[in-house]
C-alpha cells in the first residue's frame, strides 16, 4: 500500500497556513504574505485541475508529453539504485519512470503541494503490478523549501513545475543544495521561445485548442493562465543563467517539439 507524508491535514487547512518545507518537517523561517497568498492560489488551481489533469496531457499533446517526459528522465542521468527526487510531481509520471529507471534497489521521492495530486499518485501506485514501483514515497511539501539534507539525491527531475513557482531562483538554489557534486537536475516545461513565429502559434494553439478543450472540462479560466505563465517564464539562455547563478557548473538548454517545448540540464 503506498503512503503519502504527512496528508492528515484537508487540502484548504494546507491552501490557508501553506509555510515553506514538507509539513512532516515544518519550518521554523516566515514566509511573506504575498508568497503564501500566490502560493494557495496555485496550490488550489493544481487541485481543481487534478481528476482530469492526466487525460488532458495526453488529449492536448496527442501523448506527445509522454515523449517529452521520456527524454527528461534520460536527461537526469538517473540509474540503477540511485535515489532521486521528482519535484511537482503532480500525479507521477515522471516518478514512475524514474522508478523504472533506478530499479527496486533505488529509490525515488515525487513532491509535490497539491494533496489531490498525490492522492492520484498514490492510487496509480497501489494499481501497478510493477515492483520497482514501491521504491517511490510521496510527499507533500514545498519545492522552494525542501527538507532533505544537502547532498542528499542523485538526480532530480521537475516537469512543468519551475514556471508555476513564486521563486524560480530559490527552487534552482534547493535543487543545487540536496544534489550530490556531478549529478544532473532535468527540468521540463514549456518553451519561452524567442522565435516571433514559435511565440505566436504557441499562443494560438493556447487561445484555440487548449483553453476550448479544457473548457468541455469546466476548467477553461484555469488553462488560460498558460499563455501569461510562459510570457513571464524565463528564456532558455535565462534558465541557463539561472542555474549558473545558483551555483551549476554547466547548464544547458535544449528546444524541443519545434520550440514548444524545453528541458534544462545542469550539473552541480
Amino acid at each position: 500500500m503506498a503512503s503519502i507524508s504527512s496528508l492528515s491535514q484537508s487540502s484548504q487547512a494546507a491552501a490557508a497556513s501553506f509555510s515553506p518545507g514538507c509539513r512532516r518537517l515544518r519550518s521554523r523561517r516566515s514566509t511573506p504574505a504575498a508568497q503564501v497568498f500566490c502560493s494557495a492560489e496555485r496550490q488550489a488551481l493544481f487541485s481543481r485541475i487534478a481528476p482530469v489533469y492526466d487525460d488532458l496531457n495526453d488529449l492536448l499533446s496527442l501523448g506527445l508529453h509522454r515523449v517529452w517526459k521520456r527524454m527528461a528522465v534520460s536527461w537526469s542521468g538517473a540509474k540503477k539504485g540511485d535515489r532521486v527526487l521528482d519535484l511537482c510531481c503532480g500525479s507521477g509520471d515522471l516518478a514512475f519512470l524514474l522508478s523504472e529507471r533506478v530499479g527496486p534497489e533505488g529509490e525515488v521521492t515525487g513532491l509535490d503541494f497539491s494533496s489531490k495530486q498525490l492522492l492520484i499518485a498514490s492510487s496509480r501506485q497501489n494499481l501497478s503490478g510493477k515492483a520497482c514501483h514501491r521504491n517511490i514515497t510521496w510527499v507533500e511539501g514545498d519545492a522552494l523549501n525542501l527538507s532533505f539534507p544537502a547532498c542528499y539525491f542523485d538526480a532530480i527531475t521537475i516537469g512543468y513545475g519551475l514556471r508555476n513557482l513564486v521563486d524560480k531562483r530559490k527552487a534552482m538554489e534547493e535543487m543545487f543544495r540536496v544534489l550530490k557534486p556531478g549529478a544532473r537536475i532535468s527540468v521540463l516545461d514549456f518553451n519561452k521561445s524567442t522565435s516571433a513565429f514559435t511565440t505566436i502559434f504557441q499562443e494560438y494553439m493556447i487561445d484555440n485548442v487548449v483553453v476550448p478543450v479544457a473548457g468541455s472540462y469546466g476548467l477553461s479560466e484555469d488553462y488560460a493562465y498558460l499563455k501569461s505563465s510562459i510570457q513571464e517564464f524565463l528564456t532558455g539562455q535565462e534558465l541557463e543563467e539561472l542555474a549558473r547563478g545558483a551555483g551549476f557548473s554547466d547548464a544547458q538548454h535544449y528546444e524541443i517539439s519545434g520550440g514548444l517545448m524545453g528541458n534544462l540540464v545542469a550539473t552541480r
